[in-house]
């Protein structure tokens, strides 16, 4: 059997909510041109369905996607979709460009109807602790919302994490008054992701952590909580078939329990900047509007 590769549409920036017609050029001409991030080095990357198991989009907005007709084009040409949809609670401080949070649920909703909710991925992604004039805050408030609504849509998978606070993320966070972040000691993450999983647990959705070793390693033995993989291979094999790699991907930050498989990632960070300019983004934020 022939192995065929699993495409990520990207962790590098946003392609569903602002480069799908990029995107659709390069499935329409059958490959993508990527530059190596750190080396600059051009490579291509076939983008046929004879060549693609799966592709696998991130985002936080899906409108376009869905209302423009990319989603329904790419399943009639043959292609296995899944979706890491990351869904905080709403925050424009956190994230200023994000779109209303009830509209993205019913984005949600859409693509578990379309596609089955076995595809799609809920990320609550990443978890933030700051301290602004004074006072201690989190994003945690819409949790149990989100959750309660993709649950009632059949969705089984939530990846979540802390926020590594990055230099990047305390030069942008420098602009703002009195704001400082905060990197909260592990057995605070650990009481968190515990209550964070006895919710999930009654509403039918597994909780995994994305890159977060040290809570891990310092879990119970019978906790529930799991180590995730963003581009979950065997989940997608389950899914739609086997012939592609299980191997774990050697690119992705595997000292801090990055599980991911094997993929490639067809994103760009200078070329292709993000408009939904989050505070704690790790990238490289747009400095405009669309």
């Amino acid at each position: 059997m022939k192995t065929r590769i699993v495409i990520s549409a990207s962790r590098r920036t946003d392609i569903p909510a602002f480069y799908m017609d990029w995107f659709m050029a390069g499935i329409n001409r059958g490959y993508f041109i990527v530059q190596n991030p750190f080396n600059r080095i051009s490579y291509t990357v076939p983008a046929g369905s004879e060549d693609v198991h799966t592709i696998a989009f991130w985002s936080k907005d899906f409108r376009r996607f869905i209302s423009q007709g990319y989603a329904a084009a790419l399943a009639r040409a043959g292609y296995n979709l899944f979706f890491n949809f990351t869904l905080n609670s709403e925050s424009h401080l956190l994230e200023p460009n994000i779109s209303p949070l009830s509209g993205r649920i019913c984005q949600a909703e859409q693509l578990c109807a379309r596609f089955g909710p076995q595809t799609l991925q809920w990320r609550f992604d990443p978890i933030c602790f700051y301290r602004q004039n004074g006072r201690v805050e989190n994003n945690l408030d819409d949790f149990e919302y989100i959750a309660e609504k993709l649950s009632a849509a059949g969705v089984g998978r939530c990846v979540t994490s802390f926020a590594d606070i990055y230099t990047k993320m305390r030069k942008r966070a420098g602009a703002i008054k009195d704001f400082e972040w905060i990197d909260p000691p592990v057995e605070k993450k650990i009481r968190i992701l515990e209550r964070i999983q006895r919710v999930l647990e009654k509403l039918g959705i597994n909780l995994y952590t994305c890159c977060e070793k040290e809570v891990m390693d310092n879990l119970r033995p019978d906790s529930k909580i799991m180590q995730s993989s963003c581009i979950p291979n065997r989940h997608l094999a389950e899914l739609f078939g086997g012939g592609l790699s299980f191997q774990r991907d050697a690119g992705q930050r595997r000292e801090k329990g990055c599980g991911c498989m094997t993929s490639k990632d067809i994103g760009g960070y200078s070329d292709q900047p993000c408009f939904h300019n989050c505070l704690y983004c790790y990238a490289n934020p747009a400095e405009n509007k669309l």
